[in-house]
């Protein structure tokens, strides 16, 4: 019994031992993991936050640009993207299959929606992943595409939301305004040229995020100690560029390009009173949605080249401001020695003996090499070029502006520059230097930015206002100035007379620059070899609008060079005065009778007239007229009469108050933008080309503030019409 018992003892201390081995264990291990707060080199409070915290993410939005109106010129929108699920175990019924099935069915149906090879996107499916992406094919997906996608009822197809930058106007100051897109590694929207690239600080955003506890089954607990972070959404530009006025430039600039094929088209529209850019433009030019560019620089400011008879308008600006200008002074046309070199006319022979005001508006080579040789001199006239901004660069809030390139070491040389060649101006710099001209003297800076707001706040972060750069010439000097320049549009030898203007006193100078050649060696010859250009101002006793067109070897046909440029000038001088609403200074021809000018078909008057009559005159003279309302006479018409028209462009004519709305299927942006004008209606555009839908439908009446949505692409439905119209 007593071997028992000391049997049962050491059991017992032996068990206690081992107890108290194990609890002295427990012990030390519960202190190390309460003192270190980690296991096996985790940290527990980092797993714990990882099963019973969640963090998900609050998205900011990037910057929009606006125009100075407000209406949006890029902006986020949201999208999709493409995912394929592949792991079987997913699916938990067979009948009902949720990854993809069937690759290779999958591939030929996917495919050609996303723009890719069949054996990519097998190459895709087939991968020993959970689930995969198609790379930027797969990525901005649109709406449409998503519902056409979603009909091919393909499993494991399925789609996350995205957002995509998107540029509702297409082609539309895109030199101006650049780019933005996905970054592959971080999924970030960043610029990538033009003003989404400099602005870029000012435009990106900062996604904010919440963190709350939750339990097991992914529920947010009731007792949750939440943190968020708010979203920074980027700051919001907007420009001087006027949305109408810059849709006036794009569209008459396609219809150049359409006829008359040219290497490179230049324009800019400027407010001189406060040198506000309000349409900027050139070609060939690309869709930033779909980024097919051929050239990165903005020619506007980043393209120095010999301006030609436009860089006249400063000569005698200089030399009035000097008093050595004497207008009916004579002098003997036809060409002029400066020591071993000879400048001529472009008339070989010239014009005989005529007066230094016929050579302004003749153009004369001759009367400017006088006017900077004998009257002025060129030292003075360099100091001239100094005050107008010529020896350096604007300023002008955008990057990559171009120095020029005076040529100013012999006399030749000198003179030269007084008439256009020899140095090389960017078009901003001569833009800059015309708003002293149409602002009594006083030169302003160009500036495309009008400020900057934050979306949060509506604080302005930035703002720019108009500044006076210099002050080169008198007001009196100005006004004289503008004058002169007017009477080489009205006279009729003016070589501005193709830039007439019904109802409106244009002021300006036509211009055709040499181009270097290739080798260096002289200029190139031959009729279209040449950059045909137009600076002008309107109206010319109180200039509201500046307006440069350069076009660069159009394929003339025979043609003068001034056809190509006054189809722009003219279309985008008129309509952007009349949006204006800047009243006509001149009492506007109301024969009904249409005249075909040297800019195209003056529209006639058709108001008051039957609609019948209206439509047969119209026809008669080449033009397509659009019938709106069920009135028995024309009450109104868009354009207005004495517009110059092409042939086969639409004319608006309003019959009755009531109109409805037609198919608009086919039409040009510029012609939904007519009817806009003419009924007062708000116009809202996605795209670039054609209209392919209407948000109203054909046979609604419209009334005067209704909003209406136009989707446009590059098809061929104009090009079927044109066909059709032909044969």
């Amino acid at each position: 019994m007593t071997q028992k018992n000391k049997n049962m003892n050491r059991g017992a201390a032996f068990l206690a031992l081992i107890f108290g081995v194990l609890f002295f264990t427990i012990f030390i291990r519960f202190f190390y993991i309460q003192s270190t707060g980690s296991v096996h080199g985790q940290a527990l409070a980092a797993k714990a936050e990882e099963l019973y915290e969640s963090q998900r993410t609050i998205e900011a939005k990037r910057g929009s640009i606006l125009d100075r109106k407000g209406e949006v010129i890029a902006e986020d929108k949201s999208s999709y993207k493409l995912v394929a699920i592949l792991d079987d175990k997913i699916t938990t019924d067979p009948d009902n299959p949720q990854h993809v099935v069937d690759v290779q069915e999958t591939a030929e149906k996917i495919a050609p929606l996303i723009d890719m090879e069949v054996n990519e996107v097998e190459e895709v499916l087939s991968k020993d992943l959970y689930q995969v992406e198609f790379g930027s094919a797969g990525r901005d997906i649109s709406h449409t595409l998503k519902e056409k996608i979603e009909e091919l009822e393909l499993p494991g197809i399925t789609f996350n939301r995205d957002t995509q930058r998107f540029y509702p106007n297409g082609l539309f100051a895109s030199h101006l305004i650049g780019y933005a897109q996905n970054q592959e590694d971080t999924g970030e929207t960043v610029g990538m040229m033009g003003l989404e690239k400099t602005l870029e600080k000012y435009l990106h955003e900062e996604d904010g995020y919440i963190k709350f506890e939750k339990d097991q089954y992914n529920w947010k607990l009731p007792n949750s100690d939440d943190e968020i972070v708010a979203p920074k959404n980027g700051n919001n530009v907007y420009l001087t560029i006027d949305q109408k006025i810059q849709t006036f430039l794009e569209d008459s600039m396609n219809q150049v390009v359409e006829e008359y094929s040219p290497e490179k088209i230049i324009a800019v529209v400027a407010d001189p009173k406060t040198g506000k850019i309000l349409a900027m433009a050139q070609r060939p030019s690309f869709d930033p949605n779909t980024r097919d560019i051929t050239s990165y620089y903005n020619d506007v400011i980043s393209y120095p080249f010999e301006p030609g008879s436009t860089m006249k308008i400063f000569t005698l600006a200089s030399a009035i401001e000097e008093g050595v200008y004497n207008g009916n002074a004579t002098f003997q046309s036809g060409s002029y020695a400066v020591g071993p070199s000879v400048v001529r006319d472009h008339k070989r022979g010239g014009w005989g003996v005529i007066t230094f005001n016929e050579g302004v508006q003749k153009s004369s080579n001759v009367g400017f090499s006088i006017l900077a040789k004998d009257a002025l001199g060129t030292d003075r006239f360099y100091q001239y070029l100094d005050k107008f901004g010529f020896t350096k660069k604007t300023g002008i809030d955008l990057p990559n502006e171009a120095e020029s390139k005076m040529n100013f070491n012999y006399e030749i040389d000198k003179v030269s520059t007084a008439f256009g060649q020899a140095s090389a101006f960017t078009p901003i710099q001569l833009v800059q230097a015309a708003t002293a001209i149409g602002n009594n003297g006083k030169m302003m800076k160009p500036y495309v930015i009008e400020k900057i707001v934050d979306q949060d706040t509506d604080e302005i972060v930035k703002e720019n206002s108009p500044k006076v750069v210099s002050q080169p010439i008198s007001e009196k000097t100005a006004k004289e100035t503008l004058d002169i320049l007017e009477t080489v549009v009205s006279s009729e030898g003016g070589t501005g007379k193709p830039y007439r203007i019904d109802g409106y006193e244009v002021a300006g100078k036509t211009g055709t620059a040499q181009i270097p050649n290739p080798n260096g060696k002289g200029y190139m010859t031959g009729h279209d070899n040449y950059i045909f250009s137009f600076l002008g101002m309107a109206p010319k006793e109180d200039p509201e609008l500046v307006v440069y067109v350069a076009v660069q070897q159009p394929d003339l046909k025979g043609k003068a060079g001034s056809v190509p440029v006054s189809m722009i000038f003219n279309t985008v001088m008129k309509n952007s005065l009349q949006y204006l609403q800047i009243e006509p200074t001149e009492e506007v021809n109301t024969n009904n009778q249409s005249q075909t000018t040297s800019d195209g078909i003056e529209l006639p008057v058709t108001v008051d007239l039957g609609p019948t009559d209206a439509v047969n005159q119209l026809k008669e003279s080449g033009l397509e007229p659009i019938i709106l309302g069920n009135g028995k006479k024309v009450i109104s018409q868009y354009p207005t009469a004495g517009t110059a028209m092409m042939s086969n462009e639409k004319i608006l004519i309003q019959t009755s108050e009531n109109v409805k709305i037609p198919d608009l299927n086919g039409w040009s942006k510029r012609d939904v933008m007519k009817l806009g004008n003419l009924l007062g209606l708000s116009i809202k555009t996605e795209g670039s080309g054609y209209v392919t839908k209407q948000s109203v439908k054909k046979g609604t009446v419209l009334k005067k503030g209704d909003v209406l949505m136009i989707t446009l692409s590059s098809s061929d439905v104009k090009t079927e019409k044109n066909k059709e119209a032909t044969d």
